[in-house]
């Protein structure tokens, strides 16, 4: 258990450096905590204004990038359970999948679930 001396003098401190910081460092680090915690989204994607598939329980989606160097690939990735019936809920068969859409072609929607 942290001293609530240490506890008392580390939260200000942060609180100021971080207030220091530009919108987009501060963006940066939410992304970050994101990737350690999870944002528990929902992914769905849609041909015209047809929702087709849809993906729940997704921890984060992530560019690819090429291997050897630092350059993104035209596609994104993650894990998330197929929403076969799509009523936006885990049911018996339903499982955890990998996916991959093209960013370019493929119209899709990711947001943190309502629920």
């Amino acid at each position: 258990m942290i001293p609530l001396r240490l506890f008392v003098l580390v939260v200000p401190m942060s609180l100021l450096l971080l207030s220091g910081c530009t919108q987009e460092t501060q963006n940066e680090i939410g992304r970050s905590i994101q990737n350690w915690t999870g944002v528990n989204g929902v992914l769905e994607i849609y041909a015209g204004d047809k929702l087709v598939k849809r993906f729940i329980s997704v921890d984060k989606l992530t560019t690819a990038t090429a291997t050897g160097g630092g350059t993104s690939r035209p596609y994104r990735f993650g894990y998330g359970v197929l929403d076969e019936n799509l009523n936006a809920a885990k049911d018996g068969a339903e499982k955890r999948v990998y996916f991959e859409f093209s960013d370019f072609s493929t119209n899709y929607i990711f947001y943190e679930s309502p629920r």
